[in-house]
């Protein structure tokens, strides 16, 4: 009911739903486009991945955030972010376009990859550029509000833009023509949202003149400040342990949940559907991202409930064990409905992690480095979740199944949620933060 009235507060202001629509729409093709590319990647009739093709997918899909995340505000602070949101959302449509082109093509590699990652890169400056413009569309007491909504909203849209997409590509079939015509539609939402986007002054999102007197510094000298600052920011976490250990902890969590993901794929395509059946693949793996996708809304709905009865150290530690436990568990039958269940388990299990990961790091990291603190949280978040499957790159077999990788994930799960344990549980705040207390800012 909060979240609904909230909506409708900020939804009365005029410019907020302009630029509202353009995320939606955006956000929307988006979805689209990413289950376009999954789908073309790991189940198209025409390839069988392997697990490399695997990891240079997600390479493809979660390094560019890791990347330019932190280095993309000295440029939307410099150029006019309604010409960034047009432009960016133009060049998205016009690269899904070539990528599209790339598939009927029959190119799986470095031509369609190259397209994905521009694209990707893209949509980078348009996530950023609305979080930026926010504050030109709203009043100050409503600010909070939007940016409440207006990201979920638009994670909740991508996810429907995600099963129109997988219907597309269902209802065309698994041929290349299905795959191209499910990216083109991505194609249509991307350049609606940038003729959406010119229904707003060029000015109107900013950013506002520097005032007089001040004047910007050059543009490697501010990226070189960018750099510095997330090493201060390590610097700052190690002398906040408990900060530290939980960031570790979303690292850990993430990278075993990329390999479970990859091997997860692996078995609907090349084991549970072999001999190229890549429709009948991807239709049952969409129940299996549905299930995860319950999981990931549950833990929002049942952590709060729960961190008010136990602390969220023994929290995080639970749900390492839980993962461990639910791997060998379930993982371990390499059957179906097994799956679902783990899917539906390791999607609370990692959210609930990042729910008390981020709290932990808004309590203890002082504020004038929260900033830096989350752009370090986005790079681990990204980067180990294609560190995982990398490491174990040499021992996952095409189809997939291997005992030797279920129980090593289920015995990393185990030993992270131990070393957890023991670093945080039971231990006074003074010995996980040596140096320095938190102050009164960085507890709220």
């Amino acid at each position: 009911m909060s979240f609904v009235s909230d909506l409708r507060v900020v939804l009365a202001e005029r410019d907020f739903r302009k630029l509202f629509a353009v995320r939606l729409v955006a956000q929307g093709g988006g979805g689209v486009f990413s289950a376009g590319f999954a789908a073309y990647v790991f189940f198209s009739a025409s390839t069988f991945p392997d697990a490399l093709a695997a990891v240079e997918a997600f390479a493809v899909l979660y390094l560019p955030y890791s990347l330019i995340g932190p280095f993309v505000g000295v440029f939307i602070d410099r150029w006019s972010r309604r010409q960034i949101i047009v432009w960016s959302t133009l060049v998205q449509g016009a690269l899904v376009v070539v990528a599209s082109l790339v598939v009927l093509a029959g190119q799986t590699r470095v031509p369609f990859f190259i397209c994905v990652l521009v694209t990707l890169g893209a949509g980078r400056f348009f996530l950023a550029a609305l979080s930026a413009a926010t504050p030109h569309v709203v009043r100050p007491d409503k600010l909070v509000m939007a940016n409440s909504v207006a990201p979920t909203c638009g994670t909740i849209v991508g996810f429907a833009g995600g099963l129109i997409g997988l219907g597309v590509r269902l209802t065309v079939g698994g041929s290349n023509v299905g795959s191209g015509a499910t990216l083109l539609v991505s194609a249509v939402f991307y350049v609606l949202a940038a003729a959406l986007g010119l229904r707003m002054s060029p000015g109107l999102l900013g950013p506002d003149a520097m005032p007089a007197g001040q004047s910007r510094g050059s543009i490697t000298g501010e990226v070189g400040d960018i750099a510095q600052g997330l090493g201060a920011a390590l610097r700052h976490l190690w002398q906040r342990r408990k900060a530290a250990y939980a960031l570790g902890s979303l690292g850990v969590h993430h990278a075993l949940y990329g390999l479970i993901t990859v091997q997860g794929l692996l078995l609907y395509r090349n084991y549970f559907y072999p001999s190229g059946n890549g429709n009948a693949a991807l239709k049952h793996a969409t129940a299996l991202v549905a299930t995860s996708a319950i999981g990931f809304g549950l833990a929002a709905v049942i952590t709060p409930m729960a961190t008010k009865r136990v602390s969220m150290d023994s929290w995080i530690t639970g749900w390492l064990a839980i993962g461990g436990l639910a791997t060998v568990g379930l993982g371990a039958t390499f059957s179906q409905v097994p799956f679902l269940v783990l899917g539906f388990l390791m999607g609370l299990s990692a959210q609930c992690v990042q729910i008390c990961v981020d709290t932990t790091l808004q309590r203890w990291a002082d504020d004038a480095y929260l900033g830096r603190t989350f752009a370090l949280q986005d790079m681990v978040y990204n980067v180990s979740y294609v560190l995982g499957p990398a490491i174990a790159l040499a021992f996952l077999p095409p189809a997939g199944k291997s005992y030797a990788i279920v129980f090593a994930i289920a015995a990393c799960y185990l030993a992270a949620a131990v070393g957890y344990g023991v670093l945080t549980l039971g231990r006074p705040a003074e010995a996980q933060s040596p140096q320095t207390e938190p102050t009164a800012a960085a507890r709220r």
